[in-house]
């Protein structure tokens, strides 16, 4: 039975069904979409903090075709926890154009890691925002996976759970990649101590995805460019682009997705910046091989 009191029991919308191509900008050849999910319809975790209807691998590639994305890259949704069977399936798939960011336990065996490895896997998440993740008591044994697999970390959090983490963070073995634009409180404004936080430890190494726009806002998103600009100022060869598709956990107005790859022009209005945001900055994260010209 769903009770409305608590949001994890009832499912949350889908995506768009007619996802539109992007008018504002041009997405060129080797594009990659660093952030999605694919989301079954059954097998949650107790603990998780929405339930999403299911979204398979055929409509995300439709996305993005739709959009223009060569790549797209898939991320262990939390509602399954470490079961990552779905992404697993969806990489083994579409060898050439997926890649995947698992979410394993600190005691995961080398055959599983393999497994994953063999996929097309290639970093794991940590996760403080939603039920379902694994949070930073996992880091140095996560970090010690990584750098042995030559995987990168990907931290879905925010300034609260950075701020006593910052000097492990500057000292990683690893790349690390931050969620959306690294979880910005927007009414606090770009001054707030937490986004200095947010914007120096992009500036000193962090990855990041221009994603999640509607997670942070309400259309047009307009309180959110700023955010975007100062990381991009502060990383040009470290900020990547994700669709956050099926935007799993959104209750406000559903987003179109080539309206988010169009916020980019705002977010990035150099096209050469722009189109290093959109490819070649991501295919070096994620291995993608660069188009043939």
């Amino acid at each position: 039975m769903e009770f409305a009191a608590d949001r994890k029991l009832i499912r949350c919308p889908g995506p768009d069904p007619r996802p539109r191509a992007p008018v504002r900008v041009e997405v060129p050849a080797g594009s990659v979409d660093t952030h999605a999910h694919v989301v079954g319809p059954d097998g949650f975790v107790p603990g998780r903090s929405f339930t999403p209807p299911a979204a398979d691998r055929h409509d995300y590639l439709r996305m993005l075709d739709t959009t223009g994305m060569t790549y797209g890259v898939l991320v262990q949704v939390s509602v399954h926890g470490t079961d990552n069977t779905l992404l697993v399936d969806a990489l083994r798939a579409h060898p050439g154009r997926l890649r995947g960011v698992a979410v394993v336990e600190p005691d995961v065996g080398d055959r599983e890691l393999a497994e994953l490895r063999d996929a097309g896997v290639t970093g794991l998440r940590l996760n403080t925002l939603t039920g379902g993740g694994v949070g930073f008591t996992a880091l140095d044994r996560l970090e010690a996976i990584c750098a042995e697999l030559g995987w990168h970390l990907q931290l879905f959090t925010d300034a609260t759970e950075l701020t006593p983490l910052a000097k492990r963070l500057s000292n990683l073995r690893v790349p690390y990649v931050l969620d959306h634009l690294g979880a910005p409180e927007t009414a606090a404004g770009t001054e707030a101590p937490g986004w200095r936080l947010v914007r120096d430890l992009v500036a000193d190494g962090a990855w990041v995805k221009l994603s999640g726009a509607n997670r942070l806002a309400e259309p047009p998103y307009t309180e959110v460019g700023p955010f975007a600009r100062e990381l991009v100022a502060a990383a040009p060869d470290r900020c990547v682009y994700g669709s956050d598709w099926p935007h799993v956990g959104c209750w406000g107005p559903m987003p179109n997705d080539g309206d988010l790859v169009d916020l980019l022009a705002g977010w990035v209005p150099d096209p050469a910046t722009r189109a290093a945001v959109l490819g070649a900055n991501a295919r070096r994260l994620y291995g993608f091989p660069d188009p043939i010209r």
